[in-house]
């Protein structure tokens, strides 16, 4: 009679934990979320390595600055003999009349779509066209809907290229029933999907040219890298730039939260609370000034790039699974090895070793850090080595209250724009690793002569593949190799990309 009780009683157990699994689901819907697109070992992101250079992180924990080193980093950049440069050189005039309606439907996040806009805006001004106010796909990674609008000043963009390009914020009536929808429910003769990736302005005239004449509009999706960076006239150039740097704004409410933001880093932060704090830091020669970190470390770059980053058995599974289901095989760093791949500075630099690379450089505990970042792969576990390091390092959610964040939470393209505002106000950048948002700044920072750090890869990576370095030797050779990469011009070459590199097409000689 016990036993059966006692199996009756297993089994009442083992059902309510079944029907446990079965709804925790519904009730926590965002603890499965990761597992929606590729099915990996969600648990290995809770399971964040242990610090991997606890020699390093040690010396970096006990390192002291003379106030003329602190001086020197927080120094803002000499002038380097270059400046601003956007006005047309001798391009044609407004055309009285137009050609017909171009429209462009951008892909990506926040900075792929912006470079968009701009080739869209010197796609306008070789056809002689009117640009329809571009139109933002929804990105399938980020799953943001905010439109042109949500992101940018409209009235602002329209106006200051007024004299360059005839833009409509919406198409007239008699071309109102050419939506995004109207597309994609059939083959249209109005639609281009043939432009090929960099075109030159005259597939642009050859191509897209007769369509407007015919049609009196033209639509071309897809548009991202559609327009080439070399052997385009020197107005069509200059354009792009000025659209870049002076025609996209953020709009108002995205510029106010970012000055909160800036204003609140400014503030000195007080005694510090730090086990590590030594000393009095309230005179700091650096009060008032924030350096923002660009922690571009989310999933996919870490299942992307291959790598090992310290979770042992498990993670390495999980992220090949991801990569697989994602990719399909279609990764070519999975065919090398860590090391290999370290070696050639294809690693994206974890919080801990990004947090080694700031201390090497000159910043300690009482630096003022904002990281700018969408979702870190490991969550808090992963930052707290950076944590250590930097104590007063903030992000958004700890410097604005939630009423203050409203309108951008859960919004990726709006949450990455207030970041860009906060970045383009710090007195040194850094990214963790090269993408398109340590791109699109490392441009406009460069085209603003303020100081941004960029990363030497190889070797960074060749110094933490060595387990045996010391600290000080550490320092010194991190120190060294970014001596001349704090935001040195450095002129555009064949092939590069005009919103990476913006001189000499942007900038002109002092």
């Amino acid at each position: 009679m016990k036993q059966i009780y006692n199996y009756q009683n297993q089994s009442r157990i083992m059902a309510l934990a079944g029907l446990f699994v079965i709804i925790l689901p519904i009730f926590i819907p965002n603890l499965f979320g990761p597992l929606g697109r590729a099915f990996p070992s969600l648990f290995s992101e809770w399971n964040a390595p242990k610090p991997r250079h606890l020699s390093l992180l040690n010396g970096a924990l006990h390192q002291h600055f003379s106030i003329k080193q602190q001086y020197e980093l927080w120094s803002p950049l000499s002038n380097q003999g270059w400046e601003p440069c956007t006005q047309s050189i001798n391009g044609p005039s407004l055309p009285e009349k137009s050609r017909g309606f171009i429209q462009v439907f951008l892909d990506g996040g926040l900075n792929q779509q912006r470079m968009g806009i701009c080739d869209a805006v010197a796609v306008a001004k070789i056809l002689n066209a009117t640009l329809v106010i571009p139109h933002l796909e929804v990105n399938p990674v980020w799953q943001d809907s905010s439109s042109f609008t949500d992101i940018f000043d409209v009235d602002h963009f329209i106006n200051v290229l007024r004299y360059e390009v005839s833009i409509v914020a919406k198409l007239p009536s008699e071309y109102s029933w050419y939506t995004r929808e109207y597309y994609g429910t059939g083959i249209r003769a109005t639609r281009i999907k043939t432009a090929p990736v960099h075109a030159s302005s005259n597939w642009y005239l050859e191509n897209v040219l007769p369509v407007l004449q015919s049609h009196g509009i033209a639509a071309i999706a897809p548009f991202s890298h559609r327009l080439a960076f070399d052997n385009l006239p020197d107005d069509i150039q200059r354009l792009r730039c000025k659209v870049n740097f002076q025609a996209l704004v953020f709009v108002p409410h995205i510029q106010a939260l970012g000055n909160t933001l800036v204003q609140r880093l400014r503030r000195p932060p007080g005694k510090l609370q730090s086990s590590q704090t030594n000393y009095l830091r309230e005179k700091i020669e650096d009060a008032g000034k924030y350096v923002v970190l660009h922690l571009r470390f989310d999933k996919d770059m870490a299942a992307h790039s291959a790598c090992d980053f310290g979770g042992g058995k498990a993670e390495r599974l999980a992220l090949a699974k991801y990569r697989q289901v994602l990719w399909q095989g279609r990764v070519l760093n999975a065919q090398f090895t860590d090391e290999m791949l370290r070696t050639q500075g294809r690693c994206p630099l974890t919080p801990e070793e990004i947090g080694l690379l700031l201390a090497a450089l000159g910043f300690n505990n009482s630096s003022r850090l904002y990281l700018a970042s969408h979702k870190v792969y490991g969550g808090e576990a992963r930052i707290s080595t950076l944590r250590t390091l930097f104590p007063l390092m903030e992000d958004k959610k700890s410097l604005a209250s939630q009423e203050e964040l409203a309108r951008v939470e859960g919004k990726a393209s709006l949450l990455a724009a207030v970041d860009y505002y906060v970045s383009m106000q710090s007195n040194i950048f850094i990214s963790a690793s090269p993408g398109n948002m340590h791109n699109a700044l490392v441009a406009h920072r460069s085209y603003l002569n303020l100081k941004t750090i960029r990363p030497n890869m190889v070797l960074l990576g060749q110094l933490f593949l060595n387990k045996s370095m010391e600290w000080s030797e550490f320092q010194n050779v991190v120190f060294k190799g970014h001596k001349n990469r704090q935001g040195q011009v450095r002129l555009r070459k064949a092939k590069q990309s005009i919103y990476t590199y913006p001189a000499p097409d942007c900038m002109c000689e002092a």
